[in-house]
């Protein structure tokens, strides 16, 4: 009896040791994801995604107005350095011609087929005053869209000169309230006439002065910046302008390409 009792109590004690390592031991890793896990996983990076990126796109364009706003800030300063050095005397749109070419005030610029001209910015007349090359870009006009043709073989200037300050010869010191007058403005104009741009296929390109609009029907203002124009005035400040109601392009209205207010633009 007393044998089978100790029998029963050792079985008893394997019994029990083995299910305590049942209990603890470990479940082999699983290799994957399972189906339901892995659509849960791409459904929550959705969600993120589609927070994250309308952040991201607004950033990098306030990233881009801002360096716009710089760049014409430094063209007023060059600007008001060359009237310093002119007795006040504006420079032209364009001065001349040289070297097969004209002279804007933005460099040489030579006659030729859209896209294929050559250009010079050493010419210009602010070059001296301007400390780097890209100045006289923004970086918020898209080169490089299918929309955009290129008048040289490289990009030019983003921005256009008030007209009435730059075609006949005329001194600063005859604005009365220098505030109140655009000196450079986001610029831009759509081409219907010029290949590759055609009445079938319009194109945006560059265009290098502002004006209003004196019946030539193309205007050259250029809302880029969330349907707002970047301006700096003579006495150097920037502000943010609105396109005169009604005043889009209908040849691309997706470019957004209008007028300034005449009132900003007309000497006194």
């Amino acid at each position: 009896m007393k044998l089978k009792s100790g029998s029963a109590t050792l079985a008893k004690e394997t019994q029990s040791r083995r299910s305590l390592l049942r209990l603890f031991k470990r479940q082999p890793p699983r290799s994957a994801f399972t189906l339901m896990e892995l659509l849960v996983v791409i459904a929550i990076l959705a969600v993120l995604a589609s927070l994250l990126f309308p952040a991201l796109s607004s950033g990098k364009a306030a990233a881009r107005r801002a360096q716009c706003v710089d760049h014409l800030r430094q063209l007023g300063l060059a600007a008001q350095m060359y009237w310093h050095d002119n007795d006040g005397e504006t420079f032209r749109y364009v001065s001349g011609t040289t070297n097969g070419g004209r002279l804007y005030w933005f460099g040489w610029l030579k006659p030729g087929a859209e896209g294929r001209r050559e250009f010079d910015a050493v010419p210009g007349a602010l070059h001296p005053y301007l400390e780097e090359r890209g100045v006289t870009l923004c970086p918020s006009l898209d080169y490089g869209s299918t929309l955009y043709k290129f008048k040289a073989t490289d990009a030019a200037s983003s921005f256009g000169y008030n007209r009435y300050l730059g075609r006949r010869q005329f001194n600063v010191a005859q604005l009365d309230h220098p505030t109140d007058i655009v000196l450079f403005a986001d610029a831009a104009q759509i081409n219907d006439f010029q290949a590759p741009a055609s009445p079938e296929r319009p194109l945006l390109e560059e265009f290098y002065y502002v004006d209003a609009d004196d019946g030539a029907g193309y205007p050259n203002a250029h809302f880029r910046h969330q349907q707002q124009a970047n301006a700096v005035f003579c006495d150097g400040h920037v502000e943010r302008e609105r396109p005169v109601p009604g005043s889009f392009d209908a040849r691309l209205l997706t470019q957004n390409v209008g007028r300034l207010r005449p009132e900003i633009l007309r000497l006194p």
